[in-house]
């Protein structure tokens, strides 16, 4: 009875892939009792209680009971309309935590909440939430960025910390460029694996050779550049200065991969500039403009 009379109540309104992992998380801990469980049908929050192994499922905001925190893990368009009903309903109470899980949107989303005296900040776990059940298994470490009231953060940080997270604040107003920062990192690592095997597909490669010269080169330069830093980790012909070689690559590419080959060519120029003399740099910046190549 004392521990569970220690424990801290968290309330889940959105009970989806990530709603359920870092409440099941939660419970797991032992630090925190789950709350209302609270999705668009009964069902479904019936469903996500039995994932997460405690809850009161809810499909409706009203009189909801007390918590110490509350997790708004709602469609980032949905956020803001939940918080003004929050806010409405007057079941919040002031000085309790409200927060979102949003990779772009600001804790100013809660600020019908924060008018009221509600302590609001976002928490978003740099992870893939692609199935619960495997989420749950491989959250432990990951980096889960603070942003919002400062008087929300030591709360935000003992419950990253309980559900394995590794918590960092952001700079006010630094949300835009974090999640900016996450989809250049992911989703155009992805991108550039597309340009490059559509390119190994010219050269007669199979997509199981190209997979396998590609990943392991591509492996092994992320070590490289996450050990050494981009420029020290940087090689090829752009770092060489190698002109004619990246006239050769262009004259193989189709308009819409050289397009891409030559933004992608000018920004690595730029960043092996410190390794170049000015004839070199000259050269490439030549032989790097879109539109200008040797057919």
């Amino acid at each position: 009875m004392d521990k569970e009379r220690n424990m801290l109540t968290l309330n889940i309104i959105g009970a989806g892939r990530l709603g359920k992992t870092l409440a099941q998380l939660a419970r797991h801990s032992g630090r925190y009792r789950i709350g209302v469980v609270l999705c668009r049908s009964l069902a479904a929050a019936e469903q996500a209680c039995a994932f997460i192994g405690g809850g009161e499922p809810r499909d409706s905001l009203q009189a909801l009971p007390a918590a110490n925190l509350t997790l708004l893990a709602v469609p980032d368009g949905a956020i803001a309309g939940v918080a003004a009903a929050l806010a409405a309903s007057g079941d919040v109470a002031a000085g309790s935590v409200v927060f979102h899980a949003s990779g772009v949107g600001e804790a100013g989303l809660l600020a019908p909440l924060a008018a009221l005296g509600v302590q609001c900040a976002s928490l978003h776990p740099a992870f893939s939430f692609a199935e619960p059940a495997r989420a749950v298994q491989g959250f432990a470490g990951t980096r889960c960025a603070l942003e919002g009231d400062p008087a929300a953060f030591p709360a935000l940080r003992e419950f990253a910390s309980a559900i394995g997270g590794v918590p960092f604040d952001l700079a006010p107003g630094g949300k835009a460029a974090y999640h900016a920062a996450l989809s250049i990192a992911s989703n155009y690592l992805v991108t550039l694996h597309d340009l490059a095997a559509r390119v190994a597909a010219q050269a007669g490669m199979s997509d199981d050779i190209a997979a396998a010269v590609l990943g392991g080169l591509m492996r092994q330069t992320l070590e490289n550049t996450l050990a050494l830093g981009p420029p020290a980790a940087l090689t090829g012909p752009i770092a060489r200065g190698d002109a004619g070689t990246v006239a050769r690559h262009r004259a193989v590419l189709s308009a819409a991969d050289d397009a891409l080959y030559c933004a992608l060519g000018l920004a690595t120029a730029r960043l092996a500039a410190g390794r170049l003399d000015t004839a070199a740099q000259a050269a490439l910046g030549r032989v790097l403009q879109p539109g200008l190549r040797a057919e």
